[in-house]
């Protein structure tokens, strides 16, 4: 079972900016994808965005431009930097990893609440 942590959520002014992190119990390299995703109240889970073990990344529209992914496979550790925070981004970060061995497996961390205000 792997097990993911997330960190770096908070409280922060509209324009500011967050890092998120993800630590994995195990390797991320054996990971096909590791990805980012958020709930606002009262809304679905989506995709924020995800980065293969190729390093190829994908984002959301609504965060493009203003959100990276990065990850550093010796500290088992996936990022989300976050840049010019609106109210609308507020909303449960969960990590996600993605595996195939051979079927797909899902592991997901317990969230880290970000909220934009002033």
């Amino acid at each position: 079972q792997v097990q993911l942590v997330e960190s770096g959520g908070g409280l922060v002014q509209p324009g500011g900016s967050l890092r998120l992190s993800c630590a994995a119990s195990e390797s991320i390299a054996s990971m096909f994808a590791m990805g980012w995703y958020r709930q606002a109240p009262g809304k679905q889970r989506e995709l924020v965005g995800g980065i293969t073990n190729g390093g190829s990344t994908n984002y959301a529209d609504s965060v493009k431009g203003r959100f990276i992914i990065s990850r550093d496979n010796a500290k088992n550790t996936v990022y989300l930097q976050m840049h010019s925070l609106q109210p609308e981004d507020t909303a449960v970060y969960y990590c996600n990893a993605v595996r195939f061995s051979p079927t797909r497996n899902d592991w997901w961390g317990q969230g880290t609440q970000v909220t934009v205000s002033s």
